[in-house]
Order: C-alpha cells, then sequence, then structure tokens
C-alpha cells in the first residue's frame, strides 16, 4: 500500500475535489458504515485511504481486505494528510473515492410506484435522511428537484447511512420536470400541506403516487400545490406550524405503506 505524508499530494487534492463537488462522476465515502455499504451494493471504488494509526483495526482491516479484493488502489495516511482529505471536522480512520452509479431509470420500474420528489430541499442532511426513510419505507425511489441539494453529495450520503447506494434516486432541474415525469408514468400527484389539506390517514396512496416534499423555509410553491391531485396534511398540535422535511417524507411515506400493506 502507499503511504502519503503529505497535504499537498495530487491524491488529497482529489479528495477534496470530491468533497466540494468539484469531481465530476465521483463521491467522497466518508467513515467505515459508508465504505462498507458501498462495497455491500458494488459501487466501484477508484481510492480508498486510511489512517495510519487504524490500520491494524480489526473492522478496518476487512475493509481493506474488501477493497483490495476489487483491485481497489489503497493508501496509508497520516493524521494531518487524514485531515486534509475528510471533509468532517473529526476525520474518519477510512475514506474513499467512489464512481457515481445512475439508477434514474428504475425509479418508476415498480409496479405499483411510490415515489418521493423533493423540491428545493437544499439541506443535504435532509435530503440524505429522506433518502434513509424512502428505502426503510418501501418507497420505489426518489426525485431531487430544483434546488435540491445533490443527492450523491458527501454530507447527503452520511444521512442517507448507505441508502443511497440502494434506492434508485433521479434528479431533475424543475419540479415541474419531475411532476410531469411522474404524470407520464400514472402517478397521482400528493402534495404535502401544513394546513388545509385532507388528513393523512384518510388520503389514498395505495394507487401509483409521487409525493411532493417541500423544501425548508417556503415548502412548497403555491403552483405546484394548486396542480396536485391530492393535498394531505399532518396533523399538529398547536402552536406547531410545520415539520422538518425529513420527518414529513418518513411519515407520509410509512402511512402509504400501511395503507398498501
Amino acid at each position: 500500500m502507499q503511504r502519503i505524508t503529505s497535504r499537498q499530494n495530487s491524491i488529497v487534492a482529489q479528495y477534496r475535489a470530491a468533497a466540494h463537488g468539484d469531481a465530476n462522476g465521483v463521491m467522497l465515502l466518508d467513515g467505515a458504515h459508508l465504505v462498507s455499504d458501498a462495497l455491500a451494493a458494488r459501487i466501484p471504488l477508484q481510492h480508498l485511504m486510511v489512517a495510519a494509526e487504524a490500520q491494524d483495526n480489526a473492522d478496518i482491516q476487512r475493509l481493506i481486505a474488501d477493497a483490495h479484493a476489487h483491485h481497489v488502489t489503497i493508501a496509508v495516511a497520516v493524521s494531518k494528510v487524514m485531515e486534509a482529505a475528510s471533509p468532517v471536522r473529526s476525520s474518519s480512520p477510512i475514506i474513499a473515492l467512489a464512481k457515481r452509479q445512475s439508477r434514474a431509470s428504475d425509479v418508476y420500474s415498480a409496479k405499483e410506484p411510490l415515489i418521493l420528489i423533493a423540491c428545493d430541499v437544499q439541506d443535504p442532511g435532509n435530503l440524505g435522511a429522506i433518502a434513509r426513510v424512502a428505502e426503510a419505507a418501501g418507497a420505489s425511489g426518489l426525485v431531487a428537484a430544483g434546488e435540491s441539494a445533490d443527492p450523491y453529495g458527501w454530507k447527503a450520503l452520511r444521512g442517507s447511512m448507505g441508502s443511497a447506494f440502494r434506492l434508485p434516486i433521479a434528479t431533475h432541474k424543475t419540479a415541474d420536470e419531475a411532476v410531469a415525469e411522474a404524470r407520464r408514468h400514472r402517478c397521482r400527484i400528493v402534495a404535502t400541506v401544513p394546513r388545509g389539506g385532507t388528513s393523512l390517514s384518510s388520503g389514498n396512496l395505495r394507487p401509483p403516487v409521487a409525493i411532493l416534499i417541500g423544501g425548508e423555509g417556503h415548502g412548497l410553491p403555491p403552483s405546484l400545490v394548486a396542480g396536485a391531485d391530492v393535498r394531505v396534511t399532518i396533523p399538529m398540535q398547536a402552536p406547531v406550524e410545520s415539520l422538518n422535511a425529513a420527518v414529513t417524507a418518513a411519515l407520509v411515506a410509512y402511512e402509504a405503506r400501511r395503507q398498501r400493506s
């Protein structure tokens, strides 16, 4: 294995570029959990970097052996290099660069699609959490639309806890494009609104549906709400006026799962 002792090493620059979203087609995996899930999902790793003080750890050794079996280039780095290459405040003992695997074509492949469309969800942690609850609830896929964060950025990947490697995810430049695509796949459009909609438990989520989740602050644009087939509201005790985007996604997705089961 290569040993890296300088923060100016060109490989460190590649990790920094991936962390900033400047590496086309490459995503940064930070931490043993993400690296393990990526290997299990057969995501092609391009490079693996391990902290020198962690290379004798049994769990890290298993990941190194697995990566080596897949012919991944592996480097051992001193702590100052790991700090430079890892985007988190307390650097992880293992990080990796991986090729983005698009499964956008599979988003609507289910017989009865259950799709979550994140509209302008700008916080990558929220978007990652939405991916996680979408997979957990059995959704068919996730669409990140408009000004939503990059679902394959390092913060979103950490929030998804590996779900982004397994769940079909698509992106659209605008929410209108995402809605039009959902309609082409015979989905009813369900808008989540903080008040004035049908109670969540009364809304029919059994047919093919695409559920619109609004972004932080302003929620869904009025035009999307007006054009939806159904508007649902999650009951909330006053004076609470709204819920976090990921919490909303979880409640609606699990209600759809309950109805369909």
